[in-house]
């Protein structure tokens, strides 16, 4: 039984979920979100019967902040963390990441994120893909699924995937759009990572940006369809020789006319930004062409 924990980002429902299971271990936790809404994580876990300090198992998917922003408040009371390999020395110091995303949010970094500590070395622990966490019963995998992070998994648990970012953001009924933030952004690696998930034929998708989806193929295939048609238009507007500023308004007005036309309305369109912001987007996949194709731009 997994309970699905809204963290109410920005006092905003259906935007970042942390999950909660039980295992004969305890009660084991997959994502935290941000710092900023640990507050909120700690009453929902409450209202479940659970103390934070009674979760001694962690799995973040990936560093980012909305996903593992949260996770050094759980070290602090004795909990494992569980990472990719690429990701741990960031959770251990987290001064290369911090510095990063203050180039992002400048000024709004706390009040977006909270605050971020490191995590001694001997609550990090590392999983190789396709690693398996035995829980008195609960079976975790760690299964790498790069192309939105170097630093990636997904954990599949009794048919249940728990896919992080790289099976998109999905908000009520609307569609699937895929989080393509800088810097590591690598559509050869994300279709690869999709394969591998269709091929494993999980039962539900439980997104991060929000919730349980059970239309399991329609919804990856969309995805994948989105990820191609965006990449192409960024490729397209590259070669045209706009300037970002330029790009990223016509983006904007891009990505609103298609969740319009999936009928999304203003309050839909407001929570996909907080989740997946569309500036953000832009950037990252004008930087995979410029890193990864520059022939193309030619």
């Amino acid at each position: 039984m997994v309970k699905v924990l809204d963290l109410q980002f920005q006092g905003v429902e259906k935007v970042i979920a942390s999950f909660l299971l039980q295992s004969r271990e305890g009660p084991v936790l997959i994502e935290t979100g941000p710092e900023s809404t640990y507050a909120r994580l700690e009453a929902a876990l409450k209202q479940e019967g659970v103390h934070p300090k009674e979760v001694r198992h962690v799995f973040v998917t990936h560093i980012h902040l909305d996903h593992a922003g949260a996770a050094w408040r759980f070290a602090e009371l004795g909990a494992t963390v569980y990472v990719h390999p690429r990701g741990a020395p960031h959770l251990v110091d987290p001064s290369r990441l911090l510095a990063s995303a203050e180039r992002i949010y400048g000024a709004m970094l706390k009040p977006l994120w909270g605050e971020l500590k490191g995590i001694p070395q001997e609550r990090v622990r590392v999983l190789e893909d396709g690693e398996v966490v035995d829980l008195g019963g609960l079976r975790v995998q760690a299964l790498e699924t790069l192309g939105h992070a170097s630093h990636h998994h997904a954990y599949l648990v009794d048919g249940l995937l728990f896919a992080g970012d790289i099976a998109g953001v999905r908000i009520g009924q609307g569609p699937v759009l895929p989080p393509t933030p800088p810097p590591d952004i690598h559509l050869e690696s994300w279709y690869a990572s999709l394969d591998r998930i269709l091929a494993l034929r999980p039962e539900v998708l439980y997104l991060t940006h929000f919730g349980p989806y059970r239309d399991v193929e329609a919804h990856l295939l969309a995805l994948r369809g989105v990820l191609e048609e965006w990449a192409g238009w960024v490729l397209h507007r590259l070669k045209e020789g706009l300037s970002l500023e330029e790009m990223t308004e016509r983006f904007e007005a891009y990505w609103r006319e298609g969740l319009r036309r999936a009928g999304v309305e203003k309050e839909g369109m407001r929570l996909y930004k907080l989740a997946d912001p569309p500036y953000m987007n832009l950037q990252g996949l004008v930087r995979y062409w410029q890193k990864h194709h520059p022939e193309a731009l030619g």
